[in-house]
């Protein structure tokens, strides 16, 4: 049986109103993994990432890219333990 990892990211840069949650939660689909994409009122964009080990790193190299029109100055990521998440994510969304 394999692992899940749990990430969450602040993502600064020019990353609202440039599809950048909606990429990224076309990306994550791809990848496997659960979680969201959600606008914070200080214009960064925070992401939850639940999945594979690989598959999250993928998806946390891909936050450095982002949609075709944005442009990521910083990508802060913390590990959170999976068993203190409230509610484990079924899928990703974007809020």
């Amino acid at each position: 049986m394999s692992t899940l990892i749990a990430r969450r990211c602040f993502v600064s840069g020019r990353v609202q109103g440039v599809f950048y949650r909606a990429s990224t939660r076309q990306k994550a689909t791809e990848l496997g993994c659960a979680g969201f994409a959600r606008n914070l009122p200080d214009g960064r964009v925070e992401v939850l990432a639940v999945g594979e080990p690989q598959a999250v790193q993928d998806l946390l190299d891909w936050l450095w890219r982002g949609s075709p029109a944005s442009e990521v100055t910083s990508v802060d990521v913390q590990e959170l333990v999976l068993e203190e998440l409230e509610d484990l994510p079924v899928g990703f969304g974007q809020r």
